[in-house]
């Protein structure tokens, strides 16, 4: 074989239209936007967490010291305490959260809001 067949061959898989040019120039700022802004955003966020989860830590400790609760015990109340909340149990309710008006106004929410 002559080397301008294996040349063509090369050239057509680097080849890119004006179309699909664009468009993976799009996606690779898309990417980098992406990485910048998440770069960014740890930077900026990363020292208040770990002061807030310092002063967490140290709230622990002194409520197991105080009330005389081990950690383990104060760390599996607060997990059944998050699975409460996240099911949506309230320390407080006056009324169910899924109670028919409560669920009526969930139905008509999430029908308002579906589009064609």
């Amino acid at each position: 074989m002559s080397g301008r067949g294996s040349r063509g061959c090369r050239s057509s898989w680097l080849h890119l239209n004006e179309d699909n040019g664009r468009f993976l120039l799009l996606a690779l700022l898309i990417a980098l936007y992406l990485l910048v802004g998440a770069a960014v955003f740890s930077a900026l966020e990363s020292p208040s967490e770990l002061r807030a989860q310092s002063r967490w830590n140290w709230t622990l400790r002194n409520f197991s010291d105080t009330f005389n609760i081990s950690m383990a015990e104060l760390s599996a109340f607060l997990r059944e305490y998050e699975a409460a909340i996240a099911a949506g149990i309230k320390v407080d309710s006056l009324r169910p959260r899924w109670d028919f008006t409560g669920a009526f106004y969930f139905v008509g929410t999430v029908v308002s809001t579906i589009g064609k």
